[in-house]
């Protein structure tokens, strides 16, 4: 069945490229896909493996391929100099190199070369998105499918609340991963309203996504979405404050009156359940100190992929503290930061670092210099995601998950397409002001 499903997906791509040639008016049921597959690939089951390593205890289990990555491909071979004067590209690139060199130094190289794999594919997304992101009914209908995403996985966790679960995960395996994806969906489409937007299935979408987060009862996530919520309104009022604006922050208090009961609910569920205490904390640390010695000891990583195996087989965590049980002992430590750092090195770490940040300072740049148009305000909602991110990043490590660097590449192409988008009008604009 492995090798079935893996033939149709590999066929998905002539058949793609065909439809977009033959139909370029239906292209936005494609940029709809785009935003959509990330919350419903897992739930659907449409990705299947060259390589499979089920077992394995790191992020990346295998040489994996789904439909988005081929729906991706067929976006970018039917549009027209994806890649030219791309920003962020080299940004990119640079991880990635940085990534496939610590492949170099690991135990069992095949599993890093799983990652590199996997970013490769992110890539994919990122040039995709940022091929059509110059245009915003393109944007648009890939909201759209953002939207879609989030109000599947609301309804997968009301269901799964409804059932005696105590943290809904939705599809995702774990509300912490869902909730991290979501601050990719609440945040844009919150930009877009602030924009002008006025849908209803937009509007659904930010409701869906904040109860799916409510339902997770994570309180990280719970935490960072309302400040990302609060920075975006203030930081969309000073660029410039208009009607539509004051009227999206008082729906924005109605709709935090409507989720925070959801999210007290939840919370008080889950302390009765499982009580909180120090003990989460001091484990938290455990896993740091691990990560820091063994970035101490290697410089250079000990391998995209390998945090696990390393951290037992060379006995970071047990002289770390970390407690011995199967559910800490096979878990990565929780900051992206020093997971990059542990496995990838001072390469990784720094390059991982600059893929965050470039894009966050530009797309600010940028919303700031354009605040007139939907243009700004859209690379705002972005933009202030990723500073989100770079935050909640220093407590969760899964953002090398692929479903979390799905919804971050589109994050990225539609900042990357933006700029490029506005560098491209501008000579043409010269030249009508001219004549």
């Amino acid at each position: 069945m492995r090798i079935v499903g893996l033939l149709l997906i590999l066929l998905s791509i002539p058949i793609f490229i065909a439809w977009l040639r033959g139909y370029p008016q239906q292209r936005k049921w494609a940029y709809l896909g785009v935003g959509a597959l990330p919350f419903v690939i897992s739930g659907l089951n449409l990705d299947a493996a060259f390589v499979t390593w089920p077992a394995w205890p790191g992020y990346a289990k295998g040489l994996l391929v789904s439909l988005l990555d081929t729906l991706a491909i067929a976006i970018i071979v039917t549009s027209r100099a994806p890649f030219k004067k791309l920003p962020f590209l080299l940004a990119f690139l640079a991880y990635l190199f940085a990534v496939a060199l610590s492949i170099t130094v690991s135990t069992i190289p095949m599993s890093s070369v799983f990652y590199v794999f996997q970013l490769v594919r992110v890539l994919l997304i990122f040039v995709a998105v940022a091929s059509f992101a110059g245009d915003p009914r393109a944007i648009r209908w890939m909201s759209f499918g953002l939207a879609l995403g989030a109000i599947f996985q609301a309804i997968v966790t009301i269901d799964q609340r409804l059932s005696g679960v105590v943290q809904a995960s939705g599809t995702m395996g774990h509300q912490n991963l869902l909730g991290l994806m979501l601050h990719f969906v609440t945040l844009p489409l919150l930009a877009l309203l602030l924009a002008g937007e006025r849908s209803k299935l937009i509007m659904l979408g930010v409701l869906a996504a904040l109860i799916a987060v409510a339902l997770g009862a994570s309180r990280g996530t719970v935490g960072f979405v309302s400040v990302g919520i609060v920075l975006l309104l203030a930081l969309s009022l000073a660029r410039r404050p208009t009607t539509q604006k004051w009227k999206i922050v008082g729906l924005a208090i109605v709709v935090f009156a409507i989720v925070a009961p959801i999210a007290m609910a939840s919370f008080q569920e889950r302390f009765t359940v499982r009580p909180d205490n120090a003990g989460s904390n001091e484990e938290r640390e455990a896993f740091e100190r691990a990560a820091k010695s063994m970035w101490r000891d290697h410089p250079m990583g000990v391998g995209a992929n390998q945090y696990v195996v390393v951290a037992n087989s060379e006995g970071y965590s047990a002289r770390a503290g970390v407690i011995w049980n199967w559910a800490s002992r096979s878990a990565n430590v929780h900051n992206m930061y020093l997971l990059a750092a542990a496995e990838t090195g001072w390469p990784g770490f720094l390059t991982f670092i600059a893929l965050l940040l470039i894009p966050t300072i530009r797309g600010l740049v940028f919303a700031f210099r354009n605040r007139c148009g939907p243009r700004g305000e859209i690379v705002l909602g972005a933009s202030v995601t990723f500073l989100i991110l770079g935050l909640h990043g220093f407590y969760e490590w899964v953002f090398v998950v692929y479903h979390m660097q799905y919804v971050f590449a589109i994050a990225l192409g539609v900042v990357a397409g933006s700029i490029r988008q506005q560098k491209l009008e501008r000579p043409n604009h010269a030249r009508g002001v001219t004549s």
